[in-house]
């Protein structure tokens, strides 16, 4: 499947460390709206950096997007600005050691490092990633109450025995 925007850095180009500055076009933007979940995205822009690591690289970036989703409660257009940043190990060789199953894994315990593929890194994939990650799955306008549908009242047993006894007769 492809990839709805790509920027791709080589690693025999970050040297001491390389970043970009990076706008999808609306094209572009109409895909990721659609994979992430919005209804339009007008905007996107991110910078990005690759950055040696010991023997890994870090890559660290910053987004900044507009667009608009439904609200759940009115499905009205709601328009919405996101903007996150985001920090990610990057290896090329994998974990030596598998994970203990048995290990408890909690918030702080770190992400292992991301496999770096072709000695390439997609500098847009990690904007799309995290951008998906600021989507609220559940937008609503403020002020916005949802009133589920009365709820018709149940007759009582003896209503029910009632009316069969009628029906008998």
């Amino acid at each position: 499947m492809d990839a709805p925007w790509s920027v791709i850095v080589r690693l025999d180009q970050v040297g001491q460390g390389t970043g970009r500055k990076l706008a999808a076009d609306a094209q572009q933007r109409a895909r990721i709206a659609r994979d992430v979940g919005l209804d339009t995205l007008d905007r996107l822009e991110a910078e990005v950096e690759v950055l040696p690591w010991g023997r890994d690289y870090e890559i660290k970036g910053r987004f900044l997007a507009a667009g608009s989703q439904t609200c759940g409660v009115t499905l009205e257009p709601l328009p919405v600005e996101l903007e996150g940043r985001f920090s990610v190990k990057a290896s090329e060789t994998p974990e030596e050691e598998p994970r203990d199953p048995e290990l408890e894994i909690g918030l702080d315990t770190p992400d292992p490092a991301d496999l770096i593929e072709n000695g390439q890194i997609d500098l847009a994939a990690y904007v799309i990633e995290h951008l998906a990650l600021e989507v609220d799955p559940f937008p609503r306008k403020p002020g916005a109450e949802f009133e589920p549908p009365a709820a018709e009242a149940e007759p009582s047993p003896f209503a029910v025995l009632a009316a069969l006894k009628r029906d008998r007769e």
